[in-house]
């Protein structure tokens, strides 16, 4: 830990004890006040005189207490900002660093390569996983029969107070997502060329 970040520590300690002894003079005064009220309900003058200065000494001493700890709180953001600032320097002289190394070793044509067998792969996951969910739905339908689903189903649905042919009805089938099309991919095609030159 730094010599900065020892100071905002022990800013932020002292604020807070100041802050824990503003709310201790608050209570006090609420209770001098409490027994000025008191005091004036059994008609002893001089105490409530001598209740009346305590509750007045203890709501400035809050006051001046809690315009310390405001101070103390505004020193301690400014230190705070100062180590963020050397923390965020420091974080970004080191992507700096590693911006020149990355840059230094791109290779346009091997990283359109790369991304082409990317597209590829992507591609036959796409079939295969095609594949697989119709394999599944298809085995999963014939092991259950459909008599004993819509039964199921509307037996939790009248327990759950829910009209299910009426949501059935209402759901939407989901909507396909096209491929690029031609013009579209001739278009990829030749930004990749005139980037490989």
């Amino acid at each position: 830990m730094s010599g900065l970040e020892k100071a905002l520590f022990n800013l932020k300690f002292t604020a807070k004890q100041l802050n824990r002894q503003a709310a201790k003079a608050g209570k006090d005064e609420v209770a001098e006040k409490n027994k000025l009220k008191k005091a004036i309900q059994q008609n002893h003058s001089d105490i409530a005189k001598i209740y009346a200065q305590n509750a007045i000494r203890k709501q400035n001493e809050k006051l001046n207490l809690l315009r310390l700890a405001s101070r103390i709180d505004a020193v301690s953001s400014r230190v705070q900002t100062a180590v963020t600032m050397r923390q965020v320097t420091g974080s970004m002289a080191n992507v700096v660093r590693g911006m020149d190394g990355a840059m230094k070793s791109m290779d346009l044509e091997k990283i359109s390569t790369v991304m082409d067998k990317f597209e590829t792969q992507f591609e036959d996951l796409d079939v295969a996983t095609g594949y697989y969910e119709n394999a599944t739905s298809s085995a999963t339908a014939v092991g259950t029969p459909q008599e004993d689903v819509d039964r199921l189903m509307n037996q939790v649905a009248d327990e759950a107070g829910v009209e299910l042919q009426t949501e059935m009805r209402n759901a939407e089938a989901p909507v396909k997502v096209a491929g690029p099309t031609e013009v579209e991919e001739e278009g990829l095609g030749e930004r990749l060329r005139a980037l490989r030159n």
